[in-house]
């Protein structure tokens, strides 16, 4: 009998030991990372870096000051919006590539062809037209499917400026932020006119984007906080 049983309870005993040892450490947000989750942290950061360097491209590079300052906003933003994505693989173990993608260079590449001419305004507009829409399909996909919670906010977050971004060339038009008029690539003299009309209310238009942004990240990250202190 003592033969019999006490090794059962012995093992048992230690099983649960085993288990739980197992469970012990696992942080409280770890839903797992899917392989969709890292496919968006790294289709991100390349999209970031290809952002940057076209909007510092279109602020040498542009005809129109519409142009011009959408590329500023760009620079500011995925700046930004990079150093966020950076951080959340860091903490999740997640590699990144070291630039853009050939496709991204390949465009870059095809719109600095016709740099000083109002065809590169046409052309510039038209990729980030294609370039943020196909960004904001992906962020829509990871919010819809993504499995790590932490990832989820973070596209979800950058949702509100990525449309944003898309609103200011959508259709390959530069439209002047905060104000029904738009300024079209390649007219010229009035084109630029337009846009230097709008500066103020276009800082506010943008303020608020990024505040939307913020607002998000900070809402998450104090919810994960609360979880993690049982609600205190």
């Amino acid at each position: 009998m003592r033969r019999t049983r006490i090794p059962g309870v012995v093992t048992f005993t230690a099983m649960c030991g085993i288990a739980m040892a197992g469970v012990a450490p696992a942080p409280a947000f770890a839903a797992g990372v899917s392989t969709q989750d890292a496919s968006f942290l790294r289709a991100a950061h390349q999209g970031n870096l290809a952002e940057i360097a076209v909007g510092r491209d279109a602020q040498k590079n542009a005809t129109t000051a519409c142009v011009r300052h959408v590329g500023a906003v760009l620079v500011r933003d995925h700046t930004h919006l990079d150093a966020d994505v950076r951080a959340l693989a860091g903490k999740l173990d997640i590699s990144l590539p070291s630039g853009p993608s050939p496709e991204q260079r390949q465009v870059l590449a095809s719109v600095q062809a016709k740099a000083g001419s109002a065809a590169y305004d046409k052309a510039w507009l038209v990729a980030q037209n294609d370039a943020h829409t196909k960004t904001l399909a992906l962020i829509d996909r990871e919010i819809s499917g993504g499995s790590n919670p932490e990832v989820v906010a973070a596209a979800k977050a950058a949702r509100p400026v990525v449309k944003m971004h898309l609103d200011m060339v959508r259709g390959g038009t530069c439209h002047a932020p905060g104000t029904s008029r738009t300024v079209r690539a390649g007219f010229g003299p009035r084109a630029a006119s337009a846009d230097d009309t709008t500066g103020r209310t276009a800082a506010t238009a943008l303020g608020a984007g990024g505040a939307l942004a913020a607002a998000a990240a900070a809402w998450y990250l104090r919810a994960r906080c609360r979880a993690a202190t049982g609600g205190r």
